[in-house]
């Protein structure tokens, strides 16, 4: 029985940063801009939108740590992750309004939540509903759920869940930096289920959520397996998440159902596609039309693992989506 046609994709560079920066995470913004967290150099840049060709990029600010996640949970204001994570374990959430703002503007990020000693590495994040996220803790092996109040200028936090597929390996033999437990991490409000990866287990999973109290209303499930798994989109409509293998330097297309794990498929990269060097998220642009067509991804440039030996200079790619041949 045939799969589902694989779509074709077309990857443009919209915007090139210097080598070894470790672009984490995205967002993009209504006027079609596009945000992004540079983990290993504690900043945040954007790339003027609509992002269709190449453009230079532009320092929104620099912070005191490293950032990884960052959600819009009101119309252009930011909720970014500050995390220690392979040192002190401090972490913070901070507030970003950029409503108003303008390229070479200051920002002023204000701090709304300083977790505990529970904490070891945040990572990628969600929003679950109105003024709540999900944040995946990634060496504590637990997704935590924030809720926001007073227009996410406060904020408390608690376990939305623990579950042993979260759990990173120490033991690891893959190179420093070690390998996280879960990921990346997106809710699907059509299905119910906040699905996540988790690179050190190398799986791909779902859990089922409550939609009133928006807390786990089951435990997590298994979908597919996958390896080194980073973050993804999802195309709820289609039934696919796609997701960057950022070791591997694939995006591959992974069913949403379980058991059809056998139908994960490479989508780019295989062959290997020096363009796609590291690949480390993917979101959907936000024009009309774009959700499950364009998808914007960022890349290391091979910084962590170095594919043929090379790093090369880090990127956000925006890919075109078309419905190709049938797998």
């Amino acid at each position: 029985m045939a799969l589902a046609p694989l779509p074709e994709i077309t990857v443009t560079p919209i915007a090139y940063f210097p080598e070894k920066y470790f672009l984490e995470n995205l967002a993009v913004r209504a006027d079609g801009s596009v945000l992004i967290t540079a983990v290993s150099q504690k900043q945040l840049w954007q790339v003027p939108g609509p992002a269709r060709e190449l453009t230079e990029p532009a320092l929104v600010h620099e912070f005191e740590h490293p950032v990884t996640g960052i959600v819009e949970v009101e119309p252009d204001v930011f909720v970014l992750s500050l995390t220690e994570a392979y040192t002190t374990h401090e972490s913070h959430l901070v507030r970003l309004d950029l409503n108003g703002w303008t390229p070479g503007d200051s920002v002023t990020p204000e701090v709304i939540l300083t977790f505990g000693d529970r904490v070891r590495g945040l990572n990628g994040s969600c929003l679950l509903g109105p003024g709540v996220l999900a944040v995946a803790d990634c060496f504590a092996g637990l997704i935590w759920r924030v809720d926001l109040t007073d227009g996410a200028h406060t904020a408390t936090a608690r376990i939305w869940l623990e579950h042993d597929t979260m759990a990173d390996d120490p033991d690891s033999e893959v190179p420093w930096p070690p390998q996280p437990g879960v990921n990346g991490v997106r809710y699907g409000a059509k299905t119910g289920y906040l699905y996540y990866t988790s690179t050190a287990q190398k799986v791909f999973m779902r859990v089922p959520v409550d939609p009133g109290t928006l807390d786990p209303s089951g435990t997590a499930e298994f979908v597919a397996a996958i390896d080194n798994a980073d973050d993804f989109c999802l195309d709820e409509n289609a039934g696919f998440a796609y997701v960057t293998r950022h070791r591997a330097n694939t995006l591959d297309r992974v069913p949403l159902a379980p058991r059809h794990g056998s139908e994960v498929r490479h989508l780019l990269g295989d062959p290997f596609d020096p363009t796609l060097a590291g690949p480390s998220s993917a979101c959907w642009g936000r024009e009309p039309g774009d959700a499950g067509t364009v998808v914007y991804i960022t890349t290391d440039g091979g910084t962590t693992a170095p594919p043929d030996g090379i790093v090369r200079n880090a990127a956000l790619l925006r890919g075109q989506l078309t419905v190709g041949h049938e797998s």
